[in-house]
């Protein structure tokens, strides 16, 4: 039992962190930030003569930042899809006419989901095809 709500715990943690840093790296502040880092890096080359251990150490350090940002970036966008997708389905099933198959349209494949696509693509063509009628008759009775 200890063990769960340990995992809890950091879960818990680790989804606090990865929406602080998320939310920190897109700010404007992080790219100030970056911009002031590529700067001394850019001045700091010919102080210590581009050497390897330099070019080394610059690389290094970029290749972890990036690493990991993958992953935490990904994660929130995990989590951003899965909000918006709860909030469809809510949407969906509150309104009768709806289409009830589209709620769990995620688990979908991605031919079944062109199927839908090209169903509703037709129904938009013939909805503005009725529009386009309907103005045509205006124009005529006006």
């Amino acid at each position: 039992m200890k063990t769960k709500n340990s995992s809890n715990s950091i879960k818990k943690s680790f989804e606090k962190f990865a929406t602080i840093v998320t939310s920190a790296t897109g700010s404007t502040t992080a790219f100030i930030i970056a911009i002031i880092l590529v700067l001394a890096w850019l001045i700091s080359g010919p102080i210590f003569h581009y050497s390897e251990k330099w070019l080394l150490f610059f690389n290094t350090i970029t290749d972890m930042i990036i690493f990991l940002m993958v992953f935490l970036l990904q994660k929130a966008q995990n989590k951003d899809s899965l909000a918006i997708q709860l909030k469809l389905s809510e949407l969906l099933s509150s309104h009768e006419p709806a289409s009830k198959e589209l709620i769990n349209a995620e688990n979908m494949t991605e031919d079944e989901l062109k199927v839908i696509q090209k169903y509703y693509g037709d129904k938009d063509k013939d909805a503005d095809d009725l529009l386009g009628s309907k103005e045509d008759e205006e124009e005529l009775n006006g």
